[in-house]
């Protein structure tokens, strides 16, 4: 009974997370299609590029909501059960990397899940578990993003940052020890996700959000480049 109340969980939060907002969002504002734009991802930070800040904020905090509601749901149906508490957000930020609404086939025919890279619904399900989680965490990512200006490095960061405060919380005894593992299994998801992404950074060509300080103090210098020639 216990595996088929957590199997629920998961794909509860499957479903939730597959929904792609951020397709949804950029598509009624433009009429473009996400998917084809830039990364081709489906999270916040393509949905800027593809429709400005706005569009890309409201698809941040939209996928965040994926991953609370997942822990909100079941918490209320037990109260008491941290594993499906923590099952129901890691099958939302599964259901976002890889949703069941944007299956297609590749060229050799094989189907392949489209999404984003996780760390929205990551969040939100670390916020579903403990509220305060979202200003610490959202704090630093919207830090890292405006001045480093690299969005697969914000998210890492957000899911090293799960862990090491669910890590704290759980040492003095305020939150359940096996939060940690939800915060251990969601950074490794986000990894996974990003594993073209953290290619790119070893190799020092990652993409700049042109809206951060890294990325205006590198518009600035190519400028000045110019102008010199």
């Amino acid at each position: 009974m216990q595996f088929l109340i957590g199997v629920g969980a998961v794909l509860l939060g499957y479903f939730l997370g597959s929904i792609p907002f951020g397709v949804l969002i950029v598509k009624l504002k433009t009429g473009k299609d996400l998917r084809t734009v830039e990364s081709g991802r489906t999270g916040g930070t393509n949905a800027a590029r593809a429709a400005g800040f706005g569009a890309g904020l409201l698809t941040a905090l939209t996928d965040i909501l994926k991953g609370a509601t997942a822990v909100w749901i079941v918490r209320a149906i037990d109260p008491t059960n941290n594993l499906i508490h923590i099952l129901a957000p890691i099958g939302a930020i599964l259901g976002h990397n890889y949703s069941l609404f944007l299956i297609e086939r590749n060229e050799n025919g094989k189907l392949k899940f489209r999404g984003g890279a996780g760390g929205a619904p990551a969040l939100g399900g670390a916020m579903g578990l403990w509220w305060p989680m979202f200003p610490i965490a959202f704090g630093l990512g919207a830090l890292i993003w405006f001045s480093i200006g690299i969005a697969s490095l914000t998210t890492m960061a957000i899911g090293l940052v799960l862990i090491i405060v669910f890590a704290i919380q759980a040492s003095i005894g305020n939150l359940p020890s096996i939060y940690i593992w939800y915060g251990i299994v969601a950074e490794s998801l986000l990894i996974w996700a990003l594993r073209p992404n953290i290619k790119k950074l070893l190799a020092g060509n990652e993409r700049v959000i042109g809206m951060s300080l890294n990325g205006w103090l590198r518009a600035r210098k190519a400028a000045k480049e110019q102008t010199d020639k």
